[in-house]
């Protein structure tokens, strides 16, 4: 199962854009200056702004809107548990393309 650093790794190797940096304290992939992914205690977060590659994150076991401050989900963002870790890099890929979008 590919792990948050190997997720980090091929994005980095697909495109120069992409960087880590820290979101909310947290370790996060960037596309630019801006954040398309993270880690949050264990899973990971992406950042999702098309509604069926949204869903289809939503649709694993698990997954949710990411929810950094109680009661308050990011509309966009959605937290995929560790046990999920084999669909990180596509997610993150998905991700990825919609910042360039």
């Amino acid at each position: 199962m590919p792990s948050y650093d190997d997720v980090c790794e091929a994005l980095e190797q697909q495109s120069p854009e992409v960087s880590r940096g820290k979101m909310f304290g947290m370790p996060c992939i960037k596309a630019g200056s801006k954040a398309i992914a993270g880690l949050y205690e264990g899973d990971m977060v992406f950042k999702l702004p098309d509604e069926a590659a949204r869903e289809r994150a939503l649709a694993l076991g698990g997954a949710h809107l990411f929810e950094p401050m109680q009661g308050r989900p990011m509309r966009e963002w959605v937290q995929v548990p560790e046990a999920h870790a084999d669909q990180w890099l596509a997610l993150g890929q998905a991700a990825l393309e919609s910042k360039r979008g």
